[in-house]
Parts: C-alpha cells; sequence; structure tokens
C-alpha cells in the first residue's frame, strides 16, 4: 500500500468517511488501496468549510439579522445563527457527503 498524508479530520472530513465506511465500502477499499483516502478526505473538509461560510453569509444577509441585535436580543440572534448554521450544514451534506 502506498504511503498516505496523515492529515487531521474535521466534523466533516469524519462525516465523509462514516459515509463511505457505511454506504460506499467499494470506494472506500479503493480509495484506502490507493492511498488517495486521505487525500480525498482533506479536499472534502476544505471544500466543506468553504461552502459552509458561503451559504452562511448568504443565508445571514437574506436574513432580518442585524450586528445590532447582538446587543438588543442576544437569545433571538443566536437561534437564529443556529438555525442559520444548521441549514447550511444540512446543505452541504446533501451537496458533498452523501453522493
Amino acid at each position: 500500500m502506498p504511503k498516505q498524508e496523515n492529515i487531521t479530520l474535521n466534523k466533516y472530513g469524519k462525516m465523509r468517511l462514516n459515509y463511505l465506511k457505511k454506504h460506499k465500502k467499494a470506494d472506500y477499499s479503493i480509495m484506502f488501496l490507493d492511498g488517495t483516502l486521505n487525500t480525498h478526505l482533506k479536499d472534502i473538509q476544505e471544500q466543506a468549510t468553504l461552502r459552509v461560510e458561503q451559504i452562511i453569509k448568504q443565508l445571514k444577509d437574506n436574513s432580518d439579522l442585524t450586528e445590532e441585535m447582538k446587543n438588543t436580543d442576544m437569545l433571538y440572534w443566536v437561534g437564529t445563527m443556529n438555525t442559520i448554521k444548521n441549514q447550511a450544514e444540512e446543505i452541504i451534506c446533501n451537496e458533498l457527503f452523501y453522493i
């Protein structure tokens, strides 16, 4: 087997790895044996991180949130930001992980 580079997986890399192990066993085995698994996971987690940031920015711009709300209505602001983050992560899961 070829030597693979060592990487630290973040949340998104681990999600993709678990998906490959459970649902795409042949793809997982091929990438593992070819030595391309870590490179693939690294690429996916970088794409996912960038895409989540883009989607959060878009959803935040389309919402009624303002920076002033952090000081005036903090619970509403935090709740809305959590909802936006969850929506963004659900979108990237469908775009990048579960394919």
